[in-house]
Order: C-alpha cells, then sequence, then structure tokens
C-alpha cells in the first residue's frame, strides 16, 4: 500500500511539473512530419551510412591513380559512379568526401557553440567589465571578412589537414552565437529565480550552467542547427576554392570543383554532379529542420 501511495504521489509530480524549453520544443517538433523525415531519413541516416561506409571502404584503393580506366563511365568495369580524370572511383570518393565534409562541420559546430554559449552566459550574466570586454572583441572582429581571414590563414599554414582547418574554421564561428547568447543571458539573469540562487548561496557556477542555461534550451537548438548547416556550406566552399582541405583529401567542396573544369562540366556529369545533388538535399533537410525547430520554440507558429 505504502508503495502504491508512493507511485502515485511521483505520477503526480510528474504530471503536475510543467514540461522543460527542449521538452516542449521536441514534443512540437515531433507533430511536424516531413520535418521528422528530414531529420531521420535525410540528416540522420545519411551521417550514419557515410561514416560507417567509409570505415569499411579501402580508401588507399579508392584514390589509387589508374590512368587506363580515365574517365570510366558509371556502370562500366565494376565503377558504379564512374572514375575521374586519374582513374580513381568516384562512389568512393563520394563516400569519403561526404564524410569527410559531414565530421568537419560537426566539429567546428561543437567547438564553435561550446566556446560561444560559455562566453555567452558569462557575459550575461556577470554584465560590466567582462561584457564590455569581450563584446568589444567581438564587435571588432564580427566587422572582419570572416572568409577572406580564414582563407588567408589557410594560405600562410603551410601544411594542414582536417584538424587545423577545423579550428581555423572554429576560431571564427565562435562571435555570432556568444553575442545572441549574451543578449537572452542578460535578461534571464535579472529573473526572480535567479536572485533566489545567489540569496540562497549557490555558486555562480551552478546558476549560469544548471540554472540559466536550460531557460535557454530551446533558443540553442535552433541556433546549433542552423549553425551545422552553415558551417557544412562554409567547408564546401573553402574547399570548392581550393582553399579547405587538400586536394589528396576528398570533400564534397573539392569534388564540386571539378565543375570548373569546362569539359568535365558539359560531358563528364558523373564526377560532379552527384556531389552536387547531395550536398543540395543536405542542405534543404537541414534548414528545413531549423525551421521546424524555430517555429516549435515559438509559441505564435507551432502547430497546436
Amino acid at each position: 500500500m505504502a508503495n502504491k501511495n508512493k507511485k502515485t504521489v511521483e505520477n503526480f509530480k510528474s504530471e503536475s511539473s510543467p514540461p522543460t524549453g527542449i521538452q516542449v520544443v521536441l514534443r512540437e517538433f515531433k507533430k511536424d512530419k516531413l520535418a521528422m523525415f528530414s531529420f531521420l531519413g535525410i540528416i540522420a541516416l545519411m551521417v550514419a551510412v557515410f561514416v560507417i561506409a567509409s570505415w569499411i571502404i579501402d580508401k588507399e584503393a579508392v584514390m589509387k591513380i589508374n590512368l587506363i580506366e580515365r574517365f570510366t563511365e558509371p556502370g562500366v568495369s565494376g565503377y558504379i559512379l564512374g572514375a575521374d580524370e586519374a582513374g580513381r572511383d568516384m562512389f568512393g570518393q563520394l563516400i569519403i568526401g561526404a564524410k569527410n565534409s559531414l565530421l568537419i562541420a560537426i566539429a567546428i559546430t561543437i567547438l564553435a557553440n561550446v566556446v560561444g554559449i560559455t562566453l555567452g552566459i558569462i557575459m550575461g550574466y556577470y554584465g560590466g567589465f567582462i561584457d564590455n570586454f569581450f563584446m568589444r572583441i567581438i564587435d571588432f572582429f564580427i566587422t572582419l571578412p570572416t572568409l577572406m581571414i580564414i582563407i588567408v590563414v589557410v594560405t600562410i599554414v603551410p601544411k594542414y589537414g582536417i584538424t587545423e582547418l577545423i579550428f581555423i574554421i572554429a576560431a571564427f564561428q565562435w562571435m555570432s552565437t556568444a553575442r545572441l547568447v549574451r543578449s537572452k543571458a542578460l535578461s534571464e539573469a535579472r529573473r526572480d529565480y535567479i536572485s533566489a540562487s545567489k540569496t540562497m548561496g549557490t555558486s555562480d557556477f551552478a546558476i549560469m550552467f544548471k540554472g540559466l542555461l536550460p531557460n535557454l534550451s530551446s533558443l540553442l537548438i535552433v541556433e546549433v542547427t542552423l549553425n551545422f548547416a552553415g558551417n557544412v556550406g562554409i567547408e564546401t566552399g573553402l574547399s570548392f576554392l581550393g582553399f579547405g582541405l587538400p586536394p589528396s583529401t576528398p570533400s564534397l567542396g573539392t569534388l564540386i570543383s571539378y565543375a570548373m573544369n569546362p569539359i568535365i562540366l558539359s560531358s563528364k556529369w558523373w564526377i560532379w554532379l552527384p556531389a552536387s545533388i547531395l550536398i543540395l538535399v543536405l542542405m534543404l533537410g537541414i534548414n528545413y529542420v531549423g525551421q521546424a525547430l524555430r517555429r516549435s520554440a515559438d509559441a505564435k507558429q507551432r502547430l497546436g
């Protein structure tokens, strides 16, 4: 009997306690069937397939030059998507390139958002000198042409790979997130529950990251999703221009850059078109998921 009463009290508490911001967003997001399909059927499935497939295939065999098979068409000699001008398997390069582009974008998103969210909360919570100091730094760098600076840094660095490229791009991608989080944290830090936590002697770290941060969760979910789409575009654009990954390391950008050759663009469609379609579908899926999350976070735009 005591156990039954205990379960009844726990159920009452769980039913009476209001859902958190992230729970509301996820609940509303699940109502959007197209957004769920975009997330599960396109983004999650695509990331899983390309990451797993890239571990299975032989990278050395894919990148091995075989001039006899130069510009082999799809379906000939066992090439699913044909071969490039060096006789390398385009299907294998597409898998490796997609994996590289996705993992680079994920790593940049994690690094940039961890730094941006942390600094944004600190600036908004403390205000005063700390806020002014970091905001002057952010205001200075945010007015600079970020893409051009990244290109200059990449040009100066003599040898770089995936890790170096991630840190170079992430170093310039945290500022917009910090400004957004800081503006929300400024108003949130003046709320009564923050004042009550300070009165009770709760540490500043606990207030910022256990009290204030969860109340910004709905905003952060949308921001991280849209930043991920932007980082995919930045990496692809840099690689397309020749300032991203080295030519020996495939990515979606390097595969699309083959289209800069007029002959390949007009008659060798299998070299550049699959990567173009892939990034188009991926970007559309990510952006739709981001827009659906934004609607879910906004009470006025929810599906109901």
